[in-house]
Order: C-alpha cells, then structure tokens, then sequence
C-alpha cells in the first residue's frame, strides 16, 4: 500500500465529513506540487497536507486539534517529521514553523479552502474558471467565505517569500490537476 493509500485509510476512518476530505485532497494536492518546486519528498509533503486535518471532524474545538491527531499517529507510527509538520499548522501550539514544508502547509491550507470556495461560486462550479486576481478581490469581501482567516493566506505566502498572488495561481493550478476528485471539474454545475 503507498503512503497515499494508507494516510487516505487513516483519513476516512476519521473523517466523515466529504467536504474535509476534499479540502484534505486540495492541500496534498498543493502541497505536492510545492514538494517538486523545493526539490522535497512529494510522498511525505503529500501525507503531510493530506492528513494535517484528519482528526478535525472528531476532536474540532483548539483544546483537541491537533493534539489529538498528534497521538493518534504517533501510536499509528507516523515519524516525528510528520507529526511535528502537523502540529505547526496551527499557530496556537507553538511549534515553530522552520522547514519549507511546514511554510507550505501553513501556507496551502487555509487557501485551498478560499479557493474551493471561490470555485464553487461560479457558473460552472469549476477550477478553470477561477483566476488569481478573482481570488485576490474575493479576499477583500469579508462576508465571502468569512470563516477563512484571510491574514494567515497573506502570512503563508510571506513565509514561504512567495508574491501572494502567484502563490494563489500557484496552487489553484495544483489544485486543477485533481479537479474531479474535488469535485471542481464544472460536473457539479452540470447535475444542480
């Protein structure tokens, strides 16, 4: 089994949300293609966006995630490097944010969600019609997908020393790669 196969059986047997599972699909998505941009292990920058939220639907209030997840797999074997990368996502458990993957991670999560978002708004619900700049006038509309921290899409970019908008353009082009997956390939629009 690959370490997508098995981070993919750890995620559904914690997630049953389907949105989470695809927002977990969208940042491993991203987070594989900025693997192959700093020359990084594409599988472990992978397990790493696919599994940064897997024990959200369970344990979702800031006492719980991502601690929990954390033990669960350190029992399951997941190494240090894995873990700790998770854990750094949220700001609130202070582990630092020291490595370009951990960068990535902060950086991809919350914008992968702004994105779906800005997709599923559009006429055809699709990935090919959302632009950068669109995403950028987007994040100015604070009633518009108001539960993204629009500050820490900012900060990732600059974290990882990437312009905000081609970090935007990058990963809404790692995002089309899976669009169906996602559900972004414009069939949503086709059978509403």
């Amino acid at each position: 089994m690959s370490d997508h196969e098995h981070a993919w059986g750890l995620l559904t047997e914690f997630t049953q949300s389907e949105s989470l599972r695809k927002h977990a699909l969208a940042v491993e998505a991203c987070m594989r293609a900025y693997a192959r941009k700093h020359s990084g292990d594409e599988d472990l920058w992978g397990v790493v966006g696919l599994l940064h939220d897997f024990d959200y639907d369970k344990y979702p209030s800031l006492d719980d995630h991502p601690y929990k997840g954390n033990e669960i797999l350190k029992e399951r074997g997941y190494s240090d490097e894995i873990r700790e990368a998770i854990m750094s996502h949220a700001d609130f458990t202070g582990v630092p944010r020291d490595t370009p993957m951990k960068k990535a991670l902060f950086a991809c999560d919350e914008l992968a969600g702004f994105i779906t978002a800005c997709a599923l708004v559009k006429p055809g619900k699709s990935l090919a019609e959302v632009e950068a700049k669109s995403v950028r006038r987007k994040m100015k509309d604070k009633a518009f997908a108001r539960s993204v921290n629009r500050d820490d899409i900012v900060k990732g970019a600059a974290d990882l020393s990437v312009d905000l908008e081609e970090h935007i353009a990058f990963c809404i082009e790692a995002m089309k790669g899976i669009a169906g997956e996602l559900g972004l390939d414009g069939s949503a629009a086709k059978t509403a």
